[in-house]
């Protein structure tokens, strides 16, 4: 039980879902019962009026029946409750009630019951005041310093004071400079209103200027006040407190001396009644309010602060005395006399949570028992914890911290492409150029093992593909349920993907609350985004693959694209994807090569890697496992750097277009700013043909819009024409140096980080930090490359030298026998050994000096270039396929 704890002597919730602030909590005996006694009064926002009077029959009871006096509900909100003497004729207590639009005074009276339900109350109106404006906040006191009455009045939103004498309007006046209202307070000893103006400073207004200054009804300055008749409203004292202010108290100590406490966001300020601050507290957590009150020591004030850290600390002047943990987050705190028990805290929460506590402590019950004290075995802990350390070492050796087992047993997932198109394509009105666009049917399976929460499933495939749904929801309520959704996938762009591969991810959470995600991938079929075509036999782009097996019929090999009147496609076939390009596949007749050739770089790729897919399926089914693919051909940079400089063109131009728009939109701005000066002057001047200006910046900012699109349309095909050369790139470099399957993934790691690319990041830098990365670690020619440390910024560069230079250098590496590496011992440089048939080794200093195009057609000097490369004899002619 926590010494600083707010001890609960009563409490009790209001409503439901209503919302309550600091002007909502009033204490005052409201009935005149005369006892001495205070009642609790609380309006609410939902316009719910409830007069409570607790009498708990021990400490820390809830609300009973009989506790709650009065429940009536009002029409409109309920912004503020306050009690004072408001009616003409009677000294006795009255309510307010301040509405948006309207101001109501009752009268609170109880019946004596003659039966065992109790006493009976009932609220009466008095008067009600109409507003003209809209009412924020009130006050009351004896303005002007008159006896046995209280007068009110009532700040609205737009800065004006309205107040009222008793059932009289008086008078209202406007707070001069006066943009936002804040809190609002009078001071009796000075007969001044005291606020914080939107300036963030402390206002004083006496009540005899603001009662002698000119009218209200307008905010300009009328004739007679230029004449000198009537008063202007001039502020009695300020002090800037910097911060928006909270609430605003006033504490009169006798009728010498007065305070003025003011609650700032991240401040307390004590201010003398002339404005000069007598002391200043800087608090440690946000406030939410808080009430000054006298304390037992003279010429000292105690303050109750409540925060947002639910929190009520007492402070005496600026000294902490104590702090109490509330259960919830105070907006109004008053402290009263309920049942003969004085100086009781009676907080507000905004959620309707009403406590009536006391400060102190009980006594706590509870003793610790002794514990017994024994002698620690050291040796035996040094046992046991090698024993612990030991296990700890060999399970993470053999399956890792977490265990995949576990992760896989809580929820299977499957993913099946149906082997056939849609009958009837779900691509929604999507051509591409005169073809007709294809879909096909994916079918995702999840099983779960035990309960499952929160499960998800995200489907992504890579652009111009698109989905039909790709986002879905599931509720695994009980283990071994089993569900199945289907979406169809098809081709929205007159341009090939970099990849066929899509990848369906689930993440979840366990029964402890454990987070989990597992994927699966699937391959979509090339005949979604490839249509059979005619061969070609002029093509500026020539590819050579090398196998150690013989050369096996291209109709066996892709029997959808088979063309059963063309007897010739055993050894040639040709491709055309949606929006067509072309791409013409050769197999030779007598030794074990095949030619792919398309007039677009990029193009070869998708039907080079599915010619090696199909390959090594169709060996397996023979039982053959020593198939292999080599490429021999020198590697076609120029092709690959001709993609990089189109996509960077592309980054610039749309980075200037950007520029070119933010200027125009600025310029566009400035003279839609003049044309309202001119059009809001009270003597029309000529525009000044700023209506023709406004109109011809118009149509350049639509025109500079129109061309940002159709860039970043461009430059989103550029990169996934770059995507499918840096693919084809690496496909090429692997099967040319036979490097292993985690090799490439270190490659392709390096080359394809970015899923989408961006004007902040893009896929030149990114990529360039990483080929350096491995330039100076694993691919390191001596230690003082590896010494030289990469910037810790990513920026985008002036050109694309520096990147083709690191990609040509990288080639060179492998070629002289360097090998890709992660692990530690990667420091190491490698031996660069050359290779049978290898590349002939090219100075460091020499490639430092010469332009990236004279290195990529240098580098490989022993090797025709791909575009130039003439037809083997071996592979089939086409001259025999056109006649």
């Amino acid at each position: 039980m926590s010494l600083f704890k707010a001890r609960d002597w009563w409490s009790t919730v209001l409503g439901e879902k209503e919302e309550f602030d600091q002007g909502c909590l009033c204490l005052a005996d409201v009935d005149n019962s005369g006892n001495g006694q205070d009642k609790i009064i609380v309006g609410s926002y939902m316009g719910y009026l409830r007069i409570f009077n607790p009498h708990p029959v021990k400490t820390g009871d809830g609300a009973q029946a009989e506790d709650l006096l009065l429940e009536v509900q009002l029409r409109d909100p309920i912004l503020q409750v306050e009690v004072g003497q408001f009616v003409s004729g009677t000294e006795m207590l009255h309510l307010a009630v301040l509405h948006s639009r309207k101001l109501c005074v009752y009268s609170v009276s109880g019946t004596l019951g003659n039966v065992e339900h109790g006493n009976q109350y009932q609220i009466k109106l008095m008067y009600e005041h109409n507003l003209q404006r809209t009412a924020c906040n009130m006050t009351y006191g004896s303005f002007g310093g008159v006896k046995g009455r209280d007068l009110i009045c009532i700040q609205s939103m737009d800065g004006m004071l309205m107040v009222f004498e008793q059932e009289s309007y008086a008078f209202g006046r406007f707070l001069p400079g006066s943009l936002l209202p804040g809190p609002l307070a009078y001071s009796s000893r000075t007969d001044s209103f005291i606020t914080v103006s939107s300036c963030r400073q402390v206002e004083s207004y006496k009540y005899q200027v603001l009662a002698f200054a000119t009218d209200a009804d307008k905010r300009q300055e009328t004739e007679q006040q230029k004449l000198g008749s009537g008063k202007r409203l001039v502020v009695d004292w300020t002090l800037n407190i910097g911060e928006q202010a909270l609430d605003i108290c006033i504490m009169s100590f006798n009728q010498s001396a007065s305070s003025v406490f003011v609650l700032g966001e991240r401040n307390f300020f004590c201010l003398k009644d002339n404005g000069q601050i007598q002391f200043m507290k800087k608090l440690d957590c946000s406030p939410s309010c808080f009430l000054p009150y006298c304390s037992v020591s003279e010429g000292t004030v105690n303050t109750l602060i409540g925060n947002h850290n639910s929190l009520l600390h007492v402070y005496q002047d600026v000294t902490l005395k104590w702090a109490s943990q509330l259960p919830h987050v105070p907006v109004a705190v008053r402290v009263g006399s309920l049942r003969d028990l004085k100086g009781v805290i009676v907080t507000l929460s905004e959620d309707g949570h009403l406590q009536c506590s006391y400060l102190g402590t009980d006594p706590s019950l509870f003793q610790a028992p002794k514990v017994e004290s024994r002698e620690l075995n050291y040796d035996a802990l040094d046992a046991e914890l090698k024993e612990l350390q030991k296990i700890i070492k060999d399970v993470n050796k053999s399956q890792g911290v977490w265990p995949m087992t576990e992760r896989e047993d809580d929820l299977k997932i499957s993913a099946m492409v149906s082997p056939n198109l849609d009958s009837v394509s779900q691509a929604p009105d999507v051509e591409v150029g005169t073809d007709h666009v294809p879909s096909v049917t994916v079918k995702v399976t999840l099983q779960n093992r035990v309960a499952l929460q929160k499960t998800k499933l995200s489907v992504y495939v890579q652009p111009p593909l698109v989905l039909s749904r790709d986002q879905f929801t599931f509720e695994f309520t009980a283990p071994e349920m089993t569900r199945t959704v289907a979406f169809s996938v098809f081709l929205k762009g007159s341009y090939a993907p970099p990849e066929l591969e899509g990848n369906a991810v689930v993440s979840y959470a366990r029964p402890t609350g454990i987070p989990r995600v597992i994927q699966c991938k699937f391959r979509l079929p090339l005949k979604l985004v490839c249509l059979p075509g005619q061969p070609s036999k002029i093509a500026s782009h020539k590819l050579t693959i090398d196998t150690n097996k013989p050369p096996v019929s291209l109709l066996s090999l892709f029997p959808g694209f088979a063309n059963q009147s063309e007897e010739e496609q055993v050894n040639v076939m040709g491709f055309r994807f949606l929006g067509g390009s072309q791409v013409t596949l050769l197999a030779s007749k007598t030794s074990q090569r095949y030619r792919i050739q398309s007039e677009q770089f990029e193009d070869l790729w998708l039907i080079t890697n599915e010619l090696i897919l199909r390959l090594r399926e169709y060996f397996e089914k023979q039982g053959s496992k020593d198939f292999a693919c080599s490429f021999s051909g020198s590697m076609p940079l120029q092709e690959y750097f001709a993609l990089i400089d189109h996509h960077f063109e592309l980054r610039k131009n749309g980075e200037k277009l950007e520029e070119l728009l933010s200027e125009r939109a600025v310029q566009f701005r400035a003279i839609q700013r003049r044309l309202l000066t001119r059009f809001k002057d009270k003597t029309p001047a000529p525009l000044q043909h700023l209506d023709t200006l406004l109109d011809g910046t118009h149509q350049q900012v639509m025109a500079l819009a129109d061309a940002v699109e159709e860039n970043q349309a461009s430059l989103l095909q550029a990169f996934s024409r770059l995507r499918s050369a840096t693919h084809l790139l690496l496909l090429l470099v692997g099967l040319w140096q036979k490097l292993s399957a985690d090799q490439v993934a270190i490659l392709e790691a390096a080359f394809l980080p970015l899923q989408h690319d961006t004007q902040e990041l893009g896929w030149e830098e990114t990529v360039d930090a990483a080929v350096s990365h491995l330039l100076k670690t694993c691919l390191s020619k001596s230690s003082k490359e590896q010494a030289l440390s990469l910037g810790s910024q990513l920026s985008k560069p002036r050109d694309t030298s520096r990147l083709k230079k690191h990609i040509t250098l990288l080639c060179d590496r492998l070629a002289k026998g360097g090998r890709l590496c992660l692990s530690t011992d990667a420091a190491a440089p490698p031996a660069m050994v050359m290779p049978a048939g290898g590349c002939a080794p090219i100075p460091e200093s020499d490639l430092e000096e010469r332009s990236p195009e004279q290195d990529s057609t240098e580098l490989f000097s022993g090797h025709k270039h791909p575009s130039a490369e003439p037809p083997v004899p071996e592979v089939a002619s086409l001259q025999g396929v056109s006649e």
